[in-house]
């Protein structure tokens, strides 16, 4: 039966000061502010009506209070499942130093080669949509739009001093309507021998970050079984039962997007790196016909992808913290190199892992009603 394994960054189970902190006032720890749900979880967020049963177990300042459900144990024992990216990887710590337990964090900045005493700056969901017409097209009937509409979780540039006037021209702009948009979005301006300059804008390729963690299944309002009904039954120290784990809806996310953004850091001169769970690793190694295992590698390559897990030791313990160690990259070429297609590559993610035979089929359909017999006429 399933079960909430951490709420609000902390285990369940944990009665320490900091816990109970966090629960209080809703906030999350990997952020260092208040839980935004996971970031896609908005229509789980409890309204505290004065009436509301976990009005009571809440700061009387939050009107409403997100379900910061962090992760999920499928299996008493067995490691649990991430279902908040944020519980998995965070860049939005408003502080700039990184803390002894930002291995995740350091390993990726290792892996994207940035040197020491780097400025990185960090935007988070940055939307692009485009529309372009294809380059060479003779005549309107020719033309083939094609569109790029995708969000990236992070994007992180090194910062360097740039002239404003080749920021306007880049985006262009006037030089006013760039001064503008810049001092707006907290960017440093300064005039040195009559030049503008923008002090910490980005320089050099960037490094793009997809966090991929897994999905819930709907669950059971009846049974109580959704992400707020078992919230709400675990706040209040209540049985609970969690909603199960969707692993295709995972995969499936993932597969739309694993080239096209991996291509698009490639283009851009940089890298694109998914952060997954280990566990979804195995799930992926396992359904598809690509092993990523096979990949384990010190050094980036066209696809990255870097991995952590919780601590086994910590899993079955009452007290101890449940901390995610051991990163490890996966890098390899996105298609197989022409002169061996027999190769694997990171397009083996969208294969069959083993083709059931056909008496699988047809064992199914004997004990499956017919829904219609259609005859053709003559």
């Amino acid at each position: 039966m399933p079960k909430i394994f951490e709420i609000f960054g902390y285990r369940l189970n944990d009665k320490s000061s900091e816990a109970q902190n966090a629960r209080i006032k809703a906030l999350c720890p990997f952020m260092g502010k208040p839980c935004d749900g996971g970031g896609n979880r908005f229509a789980s967020h409890i309204h505290l009506k004065d009436t509301h049963p976990l009005r009571a177990h809440f700061d009387p300042a939050l009107e409403k209070a997100p379900s910061g459900v962090c992760s999920i144990q499928t299996k008493a024992g067995e490691s649990p499942w991430i279902v908040c990216p944020r519980r998995l990887l965070s860049f939005d710590r408003s502080t700039s130093a990184l803390s002894a337990h930002d291995a995740l964090q350091s390993a990726i900045l290792v892996h994207s080669g940035f040197r020491p005493s780097t400025t990185i700056g960090v935007w988070a969901e940055v939307k692009i949509k485009v529309k372009s017409n294809q380059a060479g097209a003779l005549n309107a009937e020719d033309s083939d739009d094609k569109n790029f509409d995708y969000t990236f979780d992070y994007v992180l540039f090194s910062l360097g001093r740039v002239r404003l006037d080749e920021i306007s021209a880049m985006a262009q702009l006037t030089k006013p309507k760039t001064r503008t948009a810049l001092i707006q979005s907290g960017f440093t301006l300064a005039l040195r021998d009559g030049i503008d300059w923008v002090e910490d804008f980005p320089i050099g390729p960037p490094t793009i970050i997809e966090i991929m963690t897994s999905s819930t299944s709907g669950g059971n309002k009846t049974k109580r079984t959704t992400i707020p009904m078992a919230f709400e039954d675990a706040i209040k120290g209540a049985k609970h039962q969690a909603p199960g784990i969707n692993y295709r809806q995972v995969w499936a996310r993932m597969v739309s997007q694993l080239i096209v953004k991996s291509e698009v850091g490639i283009a851009w001169g940089g890298r694109t790196f998914w952060v997954l769970q280990d566990l979804l690793v195995d799930y992926i190694s396992e359904s598809t016909k690509l092993n990523i295992r096979q990949f384990l590698s010190h050094a980036p390559s066209e696809v990255n992808i870097v991995t952590m897990g919780y601590d086994k030791n910590c899993i079955g313990a009452d007290t101890d913290k449940a901390a995610l160690t051991n990163p490890h990259l996966y890098a390899g070429p996105i298609a197989a190199e022409h002169d061996d297609l027999s190769a694997p590559s990171f397009e083996d993610i969208i294969h069959v892992g083993e083709v059931p035979q056909l008496s699988k089929l047809l064992s199914v359909i004997m004990r499956k009603p017919r829904t219609r017999t259609i005859r053709l006429p003559q």
